[in-house]
């Protein structure tokens, strides 16, 4: 090992390293199921009713990315994809994340990302189908939801910390008071 790399303590970061990797696996079996689901189901166009004046399932390709930004940018998602897949897949498995919050930020990212960087690779697009309905929003799928909650818990897990009050100083003892003293 060189001089630059930090050595954890044996064993500190392992429960967190697993429960990243866990939700990533997680999140990357219920994206790919749920839109596998949709295809075999839903035809492109059709619309059908999840959770009546809420949510509502129509299959749609997006070629960008979140809000259909970047459209028609398939390949160079693509590679986005890959790459922050992989960066943070190599973050989790050399510098285990010590606290909750960045456990799950990053099993959520590393899922969320793999799952739609996955369908640009196979499909050429993203396949959305979760529509919200009570306000206009793009159409979305579970990918694009653990991406979201990734961002959540990354700021949970750099915003916590300050609101926590500092610890305070160690009390210096108090001079003992003399009963012929009076102030």
């Amino acid at each position: 090992m060189s001089s630059r790399q930090v050595s954890p303590e044996p064993g500190t970061g392992r429960p967190k390293r697993l429960l990243a990797l866990a939700l990533a696996a997680a999140v990357l079996l219920a994206d790919q199921l749920s839109k596998h689901w949709i295809l075999q189901t839903l035809p492109f166009g059709m619309v059908r009713p999840f959770l009546p004046g809420v949510l509502q399932l129509q299959a749609v390709r997006n070629t960008g990315a979140a809000f259909s930004l970047f459209s028609s940018s398939t390949t160079s998602l693509g590679v986005v994809s890959l790459v922050v897949s992989s960066a943070v897949l190599v973050w989790i498995l050399r510098a285990p994340p010590r606290g909750l919050w960045l456990s799950l930020g990053l099993g959520f990212l590393l899922g969320g990302a793999a799952g739609n960087g996955i369908d640009r690779w196979r499909h050429g697009a993203v396949t959305d189908f979760l529509a919200f309905l009570p306000v206009s929003f793009p159409v979305f799928n579970l990918a694009d939801v653990a991406i979201n909650l990734a961002v959540a818990c990354l700021l949970l897990d750099q915003l916590l910390p300050l609101l926590r009050p500092a610890p305070s100083a160690p009390r210096s003892p108090r001079p003992a008071e003399h009963p012929d003293r009076h102030g």
